[in-house]
C-alpha cells in the first residue's frame, strides 16, 4: 500500500477531448507514466459509459501533430506530461475529393494511415487499378492563399457531390475484397453463385467509366488561365507527403483535396480490368489539354478535339459502349490460348524474331545539329541502323568505310518532330552526355519511313533492337498514330458540312484556340479531323488520347522552383519520367538535361534540406526547394524511378514498405 501523498506525486490528471457525434466533450483522467496507450483508451470508454462501437477511435496529440497508434507503448514513452492535451477521435472520416474528372465524390477513408495507404483504399472503393501511380494533392487555390470561409460555404452549396459511401456499386463496396485479385481470377456473382467475367462487372453501372460532358466555353474560360512554369510550379507544391497521415498534413473532415495521377508511368492499361481507370486518366489528360498545363500544337489541338468530340458521341449514343464483338472468354481460356499460339509458333507479333539475324536499317535521310549562330540546313547521309546504335555515312558507296559519326541511342530520348500537313516528319534525338545532352535532329522522307525509324529509336533508347517482338506493333501504332493527324479526308468518305452538324467546336479545345477561329471554321477542321478517326470504338478512342497525350513534348514534366549549389538565383527544375531538366526561369529555355539512366545516387541532406544527386562520370548536383519541401522532390525522384523498373513479372500489389523506402522513407 502506499499513502495518499505517494500517490499524488506518481500520477496527474490528464485531459482527453472526446469527438462523439459531432460534439466535443472534455474528461479528466487520473493516469501514472507507467500506464500504456490501450490502458488510458480502456479507462476513457469505461468513464464515458456510452455504449457503441469505439474500436475506430484513436488518441491525436494536437501539440505534437502526431496520432499515438502504438498502444503498447506508455505515456512516459511518447512524452504525455499533464500539459497535454489528446483528442480521441474516429480514425475514419468523410473526405471530398475531386477526381481526375473534375467531379467530386464523398468518401470515407482513413485520416491515421499514411497518405499512400490512404490512396490505396481510396483506389480500392473507385475500382481503380495501379494506386502507386496516384496521389492527393491540395487544391491550387489552397497553395496559394486560404480560403475564406464564405467562398467554401458557397462552394460546398454549389458542388455536386456524389456520397460514394451510400452508393452501392456491384462488387466495389469496401467491405468487399474488391473487383480485382492478385491472380485476375473472376469474382462469382453473389446471387446464383456463377462467375462473373471481368468485362460484365468493370463495364457494369458504375459511373466513374462514363466521361463527363464538356464544359460550356463560358464556364470554360472561368477555369482557364494562362500558366508559366512558375504556376506549374506552385501548383505541383501541394502534393502531400505520401509516408505521413491527413491529419499530420492539416488535413481535416470534409476537407477537399484532388485525386490525381502523380506518376505518369502508366502500366499494363487492360481495357477489360482498367474501365474506371483507363477513363479517369482520359479526363486528367482532357482538361491538361484544355487548361493548356501541358502545351501543344495547333494540328495536335485539333487532333484532340476530334478525339473528345467522337468519345462525347459514343457516350451520348445508346447503343453498348463495349466494342468487344466477341463473347467474353474465361481468362483460363484466353491464357491457355495464348500460350498455345506462342508454343505451336503461329503468325503472331508476340513471337520473337531470330536473335541471331537482327534486322537493320538502311536508309538515305538528313541530319541536322543545332548549333549556335547557325542556319545550315539539313544535308542527306546514308544512315544505318543496326543493333541500337545509328551510323551515318557521306553516300551508300562509303557504307563499307568509317562512318562519319555514330549514335548509341541507349537511355536517349526520341522526340517527335512532326507535321503531316506540311509533309513533316522528323525525329529529335536527345543523346546523353556527361554534361547534358546532344541534341540530332533527323528528317525522313515519307510516313513509312518515319515509322520504321522511329519504332526502331524507340526500342533502341530502351536497350532493344528491332528483333524484339513488339517491333512491328511499334510501326502499326506510329503508322496509325499519322494516318490520325492527316486533316485530310480519307479516300472513299465524303466531308461533312459543319453547319448541319450540332456541334459546340468551342468546347473542345482550349479558350486560345477558341478566340483563333470562328465556330464554323473551328467546326469544319474538327470534322475534317474526326473522319480518321470516326471508326474507332469507345474505349479505343481513348486509348488514342491517352497515347497522343503521351506523345506531346511536355509530357509527364513536373516543374519546382529550386536553387542550386553555388548558384545566386532561383530557376526551375523540370522532373520527368526518365530525366531532370535545368530551367532558365527568365527565359524557360532548358539549359542542362541529366537522364535517370546514368543516375549513380541520390541523398538528402535533411537538416539543411538539400537533395544531392550523383551521376555517372563524376557529375553531381545539389540543390535546394524553394517552392515546397524537399520531401516532395524526393518522392518524385526515387517515385519515378521505382515505378519505371515495374515489369510483368511483379505481383499485382507493390511492396508497400519497399515503396515507402523509395519515396518517402528517411535514408
Amino acid at each position: 500500500m502506499i499513502t495518499a501523498a505517494e500517490y499524488g506525486n506518481t500520477s496527474w490528471e490528464l485531459t482527453v477531448q472526446i469527438d462523439h457525434d459531432e460534439t466535443k466533450t472534455d474528461y479528466k483522467l487520473r493516469v501514472k507514466g507507467d500506464l500504456h496507450i490501450g490502458g488510458l483508451m480502456l479507462k476513457l470508454v469505461e468513464k464515458i459509459q456510452i455504449p457503441r462501437d469505439w474500436s475506430d477511435y484513436a488518441l491525436w496529440w494536437e501539440q505534437k501533430n502526431c496520432w499515438l497508434l502504438k498502444t503498447h507503448w506508455t505515456l512516459d514513452k511518447y512524452g504525455v506530461q499533464a500539459d497535454a492535451k489528446l483528442l480521441y477521435t474516429p480514425q475514419h472520416k468523410p473526405l471530398r475529393l475531386q477526381l481526375p474528372n473534375m467531379k467530386t465524390v464523398k468518401l470515407t477513408v482513413s485520416y491515421s494511415a499514411v497518405v499512400f495507404k490512404t490512396v490505396t483504399e481510396i483506389c480500392r472503393a473507385l475500382n481503380i487499378r495501379r494506386p502507386e501511380e496516384l496521389s492527393l494533392l491540395k487544391s491550387p487555390d489552397d497553395a496559394m492563399k486560404k480560403k475564406k470561409k464564405k467562398d467554401k460555404q458557397k462552394d460546398t452549396i454549389i458542388e455536386e457531390i456524389l456520397d460514394m459511401d451510400g452508393l452501392n456499386i456491384s462488387a466495389g463496396n469496401t467491405a468487399s475484397p474488391g473487383l480485382y485479385s492478385k491472380t485476375m481470377i473472376p469474382t462469382y456473382d453473389p446471387e446464383n453463385g456463377t462467375p462473373a467475367s471481368a468485362t460484365s462487372l468493370w463495364f457494369g453501372d458504375n459511373p466513374l467509366t462514363v466521361s463527363q460532358p464538356n464544359l460550356q466555353h463560358d464556364e470554360l474560360i472561368k477555369m482557364y488561365q494562362p500558366l508559366q512554369l512558375v504556376d506549374k510550379a506552385i501548383m505541383n507544391s501541394g502534393w502531400l507527403d505520401s509516408s505521413r497521415s491527413l491529419m499530420e498534413q492539416d488535413i481535416h473532415e470534409g476537407d477537399k483535396l484532388l485525386l490525381r495521377f502523380k506518376y505518369h508511368c502508366f502500366f499494363d492499361l487492360n481495357p477489360k480490368y482498367d474501365a474506371v481507370r483507363i477513363n479517369q486518366i482520359y479526363e486528367q489528360a482532357r482538361w491538361a489539354i484544355l487548361l493548356e498545363e501541358i502545351d501543344c500544337t495547333e494540328e495536335e489541338m485539333l487532333i484532340f478535339a476530334a478525339l473528345q468530340y467522337h468519345i462525347s458521341k459514343l457516350t451520348m449514343s445508346s447503343e453498348p459502349l463495349n466494342s468487344s464483338k466477341e463473347p467474353d472468354e474465361d481468362e483460363v481460356e484466353a491464357a491457355l490460348t495464348s500460350l498455345e499460339v506462342t508454343l505451336e509458333g503461329g503468325n503472331s507479333d508476340r513471337i520473337l524474331e531470330d536473335i541471331t539475324d537482327i534486322p537493320k536499317l538502311a536508309d538515305t535521310l538528313k541530319l541536322f545539329r543545332p548549333k549556335r549562330l547557325t542556319l545550315k540546313p539539313y544535308k542527306e547521309y546514308w544512315f544505318v541502323f543496326k543493333d541500337t546504335t545509328i551510323s551515318y555515312y557521306k553516300n551508300k558507296e562509303s557504307a563499307t568505310a568509317e562512318p562519319i559519326e555514330q549514335f548509341h541511342l541507349r537511355g536517349c530520348e526520341v522526340v517527335p518532330d512532326v507535321n503531316v500537313s506540311d509533309k513533316k516528319f522528323g525525329i529529335k534525338l536527345l543523346l546523353p552526355v556527361a554534361d547534358g545532352i546532344n541534341e540530332v535532329y533527323i528528317r525522313c522522307e515519307n510516313e513509312t519511313q518515319y515509322a520504321k525509324w522511329k519504332a526502331a529509336c524507340i526500342l533502341a533508347s530502351k536497350g532493344k533492337t528491332m528483333a524484339y517482338s513488339s517491333y512491328r506493333s511499334e510501326v502499326r501504332n506510329i503508322q496509325s498514330f499519322l494516318q490520325m493527324k492527316n486533316l485530310a479526308t480519307p479516300s472513299g468518305q465524303t466531308s461533312l458540312d459543319p453547319e448541319t452538324m450540332e456541334m459546340n467546336s468551342e468546347c473542345f479545345v482550349s479558350p486560345r484556340y477558341g478566340k483563333k477561329y470562328k465556330s464554323k471554321q473551328l467546326s469544319a477542321r474538327i470534322l475534317e479531323a474526326h473522319q480518321n478517326v470516326a471508326q474507332l470504338s469507345l474505349m479505343e478512342a481513348k486509348m488514342r488520347f491517352i497515347q497522343a497525350w503521351q506523345s506531346l513534348p511536355e509530357f509527364g514534366i513536373k516543374y519546382y522552383i529550386v536553387r542550386f549549389r553555388g548558384s545566386k538565383k532561383d530557376e526551375i527544375l523540370g522532373i520527368s519520367y526518365n530525366r531532370l531538366i535545368r530551367i532558365d526561369m527568365s527565359t524557360g529555355l532548358p539549359i542542362t538535361t541529366w537522364r535517370f539512366s546514368n543516375m549513380k545516387q541520390w541523398n538528402v541532406n535533411w537538416e539543411i534540406r538539400q537533395v544531392t544527386i550523383d551521376f555517372d562520370q563524376n557529375v553531381s548536383i545539389a540543390f535546394s526547394c524553394q517552392s515546397c519541401d524537399c520531401k516532395v522532390v524526393h518522392e518524385y525522384i526515387g517515385g519515378y524511378i521505382f515505378l519505371s523498373t515495374r515489369s510483368k513479372d511483379q505481383n499485382e500489389t507493390l511492396d508497400e514498405e519497399l515503396f515507402h523506402k523509395l519515396t518517402g522513407g528517411q535514408e
